[in-house]
């Protein structure tokens, strides 16, 4: 694996965290120190090993001390993790959530003012 290869897999991990999480920064390292909580752990370690390197692939002889078939996992890791996300369904799970949550306390508030009006004597 060269380092161009490495490179690019970084690159295309930071992409899609750039489209799926909407993380902004120049490059990997920067958008995971932006989104340290969006990840699970298993995938944040992941992409911090893709970006350590994707650092040290830029020098030729810490280039030859990289374990590749890490690389290779710890990249399926993450774009197994981030193909899965869909920001439109998790957006309109939110939107549901919060209508569920006031459709509940409108409930809560009228059956205690109908136990109030019960218990004054107005019903």
């Amino acid at each position: 694996m060269s380092a161009i290869t490495i490179q690019q897999m970084a690159d295309r991990v930071a992409a899609l965290m750039e489209e799926r999480l909407r993380l902004r920064g120049a490059g990997l390292e920067a958008k995971l120190k932006k989104g340290r909580r969006m990840l699970p752990r298993k995938v944040r370690l992941a992409a911090e090993r893709l970006s350590q390197a994707a650092s040290m692939a830029q020098n030729p002889r810490l280039l030859l001390q990289i374990d590749q078939e890490a690389v290779a996992a710890a990249y399926d890791t993450c774009l197994r993790h981030l193909g899965g996300l869909d920001v439109a369904g998790r957006r309109m799970t939110a939107l549901i959530n919060i209508a569920a949550s006031i459709a509940f306390s409108v409930l809560v508030v009228g059956v205690l003012l109908l136990a109030v009006l019960y218990w004054r004597g107005f019903l």
